[in-house]
Formats: C-alpha cells, sequence, structure tokens
C-alpha cells in the first residue's frame, strides 16, 4: 500500500514540510534511503545524512532547523522515534494474522483455549493451561501443566514455559526463551553438592518482552517476578527470587543473581552483572558490563566500570588508566630516589 505525506502526517499529528502528496511504500535507514520510502532523523550525530538521503520522505522532530536543503519531504512530529514506532506498528498489525489449531499439535484436553488463537505444528500444550483471547503459540512450543497465558500473547517457536508459570497480556516471548527452569540451588555438603528443590514459579506481568534464548528461572519458593512493561534482549539470565520493576530494559548478556531486585525505569546496558540480594533503586543506568555489589548505588543515577561507579567519576578515571603505566614507572623512581637522599642524610 501506497501513503501520502499529508495521509501520514494526519495519522501522527505532524506537519509537512515540502510535497505533501508524495507516496511512499515501504521503509529505510536514513543513509541508504531510496525513493518511495520513509526514514526518520531522531539522533543529531546522523543529521548530515538528511542532506544527502534519496528517501521520499523523512520524519523529523519539531525542533529540526536543517543548515542546508532538504529535498526529502520532512514530517514534523514531537518526538521522531516514536511516531516511526507508530508507523511501524500499524504496518505490523496490517499483517495477516495466524488463527487456528494445527492437526498436530498436541493439547491436553483439560486445557482452555480462548477465540481467535492460534496453535501451530508439533506444540505443546499440558494439562490445565489456560490460554486468552488472540494469543499466538508458534510451532514447537512448550506449555507446561498448570500455565496461565493472557490475551494477545506470542509465544514464538521452540520457547519452553515450564509448569506453573504465569505470562501475562500483550507480552512477546522470542524464539528458544526458557520461562521457569530450576534456579541454581545447591547445598554443600562434604564433597558434593545436593539439589535444593526449586517449588515456585515465574510471573511475566503484562506488556514483557523476553528476547531469543532468555532465561528466566523459577523460585526457590514464591515467585521471580517481571513487572509490566520489562523489556529483556537476547541472552539475558534472570535468577531464582529475582524481581525486576515496571518498564526497565536490559540488553542483551545481561546477568542478575538470585534474589535481587530492580527498580523501576531502569536501563541496563549490555554484560551488566548484579550480584544476589541487593535492590537496585528506581531510575539507575548501568552501562555495558558494569557490575555492582551494590554498595552507594543512587536513585536515577547512571554508573559505569567494574565495580560500577558514578558516570562522571568514571570519564575522569579513564582518563587517568592508559597513564598508569608512566605512573608506576615515576613513582618506582621517585622511591628510589628518595631511599638515595635518605642514605646521603644518614651517612652525614
Amino acid at each position: 500500500m501506497e501513503f501520502t505525506a499529508q495521509q501520514i502526517a494526519s495519522f501522527l499529528n505532524g506537519t509537512v514540510s515540502g510535497d505533501p502528496e508524495v507516496k511512499v511504500n515501504n521503509f529505510s535507514k536514513i543513509e541508504a534511503g531510496k525513493p518511495g520510502t520513509l526514514t526518520f532523523l531522531a539522533n543529531p550525530k546522523y543529521e548530515h545524512h538528511i542532506y544527502s538521503t534519496e528517501a521520499s520522505i523523512v520524519l523529523v522532530n519539531n525542533d529540526f532547523t536543517p543548515s542546508e536543503p532538504v529535498r526529502a519531504t520532512l514530517i514534523k512530529v514531537s518526538n521522531a522515534y516514536a511516531a516511526l514506532a507508530m508507523l511501524l506498528n500499524m504496518v505490523e498489525q496490517a499483517k495477516p494474522k495466524k488463527i487456528g489449531v494445527d492437526s498436530s499439535a498436541c493439547i491436553s484436553a483439560t486445557a482452555i483455549v480462548g477465540s481467535d488463537c492460534y496453535i501451530g505444528n508439533f506444540a505443546y500444550i499440558g494439562e490445565n493451561v489456560v490460554i486468552g483471547n488472540n494469543s499466538k503459540i508458534y510451532p514447537y512450543a512448550y506449555v507446561g501443566d498448570g500455565v496461565k497465558i493472557g490475551d494477545n500473547t506470542i509465544v514464538y517457536p521452540h520457547v519452553t514455559i515450564y509448569e506453573g508459570c504465569i505470562v501475562g497480556s500483550r507480552c512477546i516471548l522470542h524464539a528458544g526463551s526458557v520461562i521457569g527452569a530450576d534456579g541454581f540451588g545447591f547445598a554443600p555438603e562434604g564433597e558434593k553438592y545436593n539439589k535444593i528443590p526449586q517449588l515456585g514459579n515465574v510471573i511475566l506481568e503484562d506488556d514483557v518482552e523476553i528476547g531469543a534464548n532468555t532465561t528466566i528461572d523459577r523460585a526457590v519458593m514464591d515467585s521471580t517476578i517481571i513487572r509490566r512493561g520489562v523489556k529483556l534482549d537476547n541472552l539475558v539470565q534472570i535468577a531464582h527470587n529475582v524481581e525486576i520493576g515496571e518498564n526497565t530494559v536490559m540488553a542483551a548478556q545481561v546477568g542478575i543473581a538470585g534474589s535481587a531486585k530492580v527498580g523501576k525505569h531502569c536501563m541496563f546496558g549490555g554484560q551488566v552483572g548484579i550480584a544476589g540480594h541487593i535492590t537496585i533503586p528506581d531510575k539507575v543506568n548501568f552501562g555495558a558490563q558494569a557490575g555492582t555489589l551494590g554498595t552507594g548505588i543512587k536513585e536515577g543515577e547512571t554508573y559505569l566500570g567494574s565495580p560500577a561507579f558514578p558516570v562522571k567519576d568514571f570519564m575522569r578515571s579513564s582518563v587517568i588508566f592508559p597513564k598508569l603505566p608512566e605512573l608506576y614507572r615515576t613513582i618506582g623512581q621517585m622511591q628510589r630516589e628518595i631511599e638515595q637522599l635518605k642514605k646521603e642524610i644518614t651517612n652525614k
């Protein structure tokens, strides 16, 4: 389907600067824009691309003022990135929807499947499972006994949801993710380790998205809880009895140790590590590969390094790091000179 700039602007409550009748039928990156496509500019460091892009329409923020002529038609909106997300979501919603149960799916007679659901080839739905309306269980997914899944949730191929776990509405579980495997609990006894049974479950509240091959362990007792709106990237590890606060986001390979509690609206870069049994306050940001034992972490602050410390201090320190070998040699030389002076003073 094709849409004019004016149609798109009306949908986004934006204003057109340029040809309102120019049409697009696809999206492109601003640096690789093609005629007939729409792109966006949200990060100022990419501004130079807007003057050479071949894209027909560019979404920009209301405060954007070009410093050179722009060939493309501009649509000015309050938030270009959010506007792009709205358009992409509209296109996604327009795609044909899968409905129906494949004959090869294995569904327990005690399971309850809502209306307009899709159950794909060789998916397994265990006893006493409840699946809400308009949810989709893709091929080879495993939904264990007693699992509850809300409305409009998507479970992609090869996802495993262990028994007793709860998944809310409008959640997305990407391929290979594992919800509710045993937590890493073992009691040392002499030279061996005895397994501690993990009798709790995992609760994913509404609007949670879990990346591919991410694992969330079930609790020893009670629940491991992922609160509403949390977004986890691929290959994230959430240990048993952890609680992640609302609308927190974590990039790939983050690891959260057992019984840690993470606040609301936090942002974790890739490979961040959080020690067990600590609490991270709300609105804390950790840069990539930061690690913490929880000491001195304050609400609303940004941290880098391992052990993590405030970003301003880290930046100052990073200037010194390359100079440490030279400083070490200088200090060594000064120590030798001091010792020589002491000897000379003593011999007088």
